[in-house]
């Protein structure tokens, strides 16, 4: 099964950044980019792509105790950016360094599940917005989110996420995303469906 670990903004976040997203949708071009469904928005910590069934059990484990060992954090959604004319993404501000620790902490549980991991590079949080096929100039939508500035919430949880890819063959078809874990930041009360 295709897993990463990711952090997710709650629902009133989520509004906030809807309704500045709504305004980049009628910017000119923005029917060629593939807009994320923001029942899809999350910051991806690891992605651990195929994990073989008999590897969740470890991995769950090791995250829980990643989770353990991190205290909860302020966080806030703040501006935005792109990589190069393929991704649009929502930024973050706040307590930004235990996010990077948070994201280190899930690499380290995949890779001592034994995961193979894709070679290490600098954690840059972000929150997809779109896809580009490489053809629009994805400068305009930067420029349009970069005075976006959403309410700080605190980061209180781990969430591991089971992402389906569309097999149908429909033509705008998603993934889908499915919680399979969560664990509580800091030691706390274990959170109801919870695995490991």
């Amino acid at each position: 099964m295709r897993l990463f670990a990711a952090v997710l903004p709650p629902d009133a976040v989520i509004c906030e950044l809807a309704a500045a997203a709504a305004g980049l949708r009628r910017l000119p071009g923005a029917e060629a980019l593939r807009w994320a469904p923001r029942d899809s928005w999350h910051f991806t910590l690891a992605f651990m792509a195929e994990v073989p069934e008999e590897t969740v059990p470890d991995l769950t484990a090791r995250l829980a105790r990643a989770a353990h060992r991190t205290p909860p954090f302020a966080l806030a959604l703040r501006g935005g950016g792109r990589f190069g004319e393929r991704v649009l993404w929502a930024g973050a501000t706040g307590e930004v360094a235990a996010l990077r620790l948070l994201a280190q902490r899930a690499e380290a549980a995949a890779r001592k599940a034994g995961l193979a991991r894709e070679e290490a590079r600098p954690y840059r949080p972000h929150l997809t917005l779109a896809r580009g096929s490489g053809g629009t100039d994805l400068r305009p939508y930067a420029e349009a989110l970069a005075p976006f500035a959403g309410a700080s919430w605190t980061v209180e949880e781990l969430t591991l996420v089971r992402s389906e890819l569309p097999r149908s063959g429909v033509p705008g078809e998603r993934p889908r995303y499915e919680t399979i874990g969560r664990w509580p930041l800091g030691g706390g009360a274990r959170l109801p469906g919870a695995a490991g």
